[in-house]
């Protein structure tokens, strides 16, 4: 009896590991694949603003009701500009959460796509430390659309955060003031083999990129190669 016993102990500490890496690069894919059909919507996220971006912030399919009525809880990834002055390529991603309860009551409860833009250092800095509220401990707006958007703005110029969203086909900018951000570091384990944060994975270069989050990232370096922020 004590052989078999081991062999199912055996077999499930390399399998549930190997499971959970799965499910990661499968969100990776998911947020290649959320991106990719965004920036293919003729009214997107403006090449000006994508152009300015230190960091960005996709969460697929994120669906209400995780936390109650009303509550919402998604799981996604982060990829920042490498280099001390987010001047580099795009780095390996970060698996990150979005938690906030209106987002439900925002969007009617449907399964919905965001993509959050970091526009500025200080941006970057908060993201980097613990749980993040946004429009307290960062200021986010909804972000402008389409290829003449009034990026020019006030408002948008000085928001740290943009944040787009996409439910029932519709691509537009919302309010996500109130709602978290937060290091994934459960999913990060998972997909890396170790306990990382953030920070170590985007900033310091601590990791390889995975394969699943390559086609993300040559789609960011493709869109996007250069940062044009003053």
């Amino acid at each position: 009896m004590r052989k078999p016993l081991m062999l199912f102990v055996s077999f499930a500490l390399i399998a549930l590991p190997l499971q959970a890496q799965r499910k990661e690069n499968q969100r990776l894919e998911e947020c290649a694949t959320v991106m990719e059909e965004i920036m293919n919507i003729p009214d997107s996220i403006p090449e000006e603003l994508l152009n300015r971006a230190e960091c960005v912030i996709v969460f697929p399919s994120v669906m209400k009701g995780a936390f109650g009525i009303g509550g919402s809880f998604g799981r996604g990834a982060i990829t920042c500009r490498s280099g001390k002055d987010f001047k580099g390529a795009w780095s390996a991603p970060a698996m990150f959460a979005l938690e906030g309860i209106n987002i439900g009551f925002q969007l009617g409860g449907q399964a919905t796509d965001f993509v959050l833009l970091v526009m500025n250092d200080k941006g970057a800095e908060s993201i980097m430390g613990s749980k993040v509220k946004l429009g307290a401990d960062a200021s986010a707006v909804a972000g402008p659309k389409g290829r003449t958007a009034a990026a020019q703005t006030d408002i948008v110029m000085k928001a740290e955060i943009l944040s787009y969203s996409r439910s029932r086909g519709i691509f537009a900018g919302i309010a996500l003031e109130g709602s978290t951000l937060r290091s994934d570091g459960g999913a990060n384990t998972n997909l890396y083999g170790k306990d990382l944060t953030a920070r170590q994975i985007v900033r310091e270069g601590a990791v390889s990129v995975p394969t699943s989050a390559k086609r993300l990232l040559n789609l960011l370096n493709k869109k996007s190669p250069r940062n044009l922020s003053e």
